[in-house]
């Protein structure tokens, strides 16, 4: 069938709200759980910092301040994922932007805490390639 001048073509998907596609829903979620553990580590940092072993390390931090990093971190994650979640435009770059940032600082609290650590950059790194891997950006 051929086209007529007065046909037009309508973009698949061009919405504004919520997504309901899954990568949407699972980076959002990654990045909530990732925010949400970031925090959970940073108050225990914050409050009971002779939790955790202070081995000889090069990035040697007061665990204090480690644990105020990972609630600042934390908390820019949840609000990136609830922007994915929510469909705004500022949420994909700012999923990107943080879970690059709160993968840097799990690497670098790795010998404080190793499985905590590895958990939390497995969640970075999902979050991070299923941001920039599958979901697309609006025109």
């Amino acid at each position: 069938m051929a086209q007529t001048p007065g046909d037009t073509r309508q973009h698949p998907r061009s919405r504004k709200g919520p997504p309901s596609d899954g990568p949407a829903l699972f980076a959002g979620w990654a990045l909530e759980l990732s925010g949400t553990l970031s925090i959970l580590l940073g108050v225990v940092g914050v409050t009971r910092d002779t939790i955790f072993s202070s081995p000889d390390y090069t990035y040697d931090f007061n665990l204090t301040a480690w644990g105020s990093i990972h609630i600042v971190v934390g908390i820019g994650l949840v609000a990136a994922g609830l922007g994915v979640l929510l469909g705004q435009s500022w949420g994909r770059g700012a999923g990107v932007a943080l879970a690059a940032v709160s993968l840097i600082t799990q690497f670098m609290f790795l010998p404080y805490y190793p499985l905590w650590a590895i958990s939390v950059m497995t969640l970075d790194l999902l979050a991070l390639w299923t941001l920039t891997r599958f979901i697309a950006v609006d025109d």
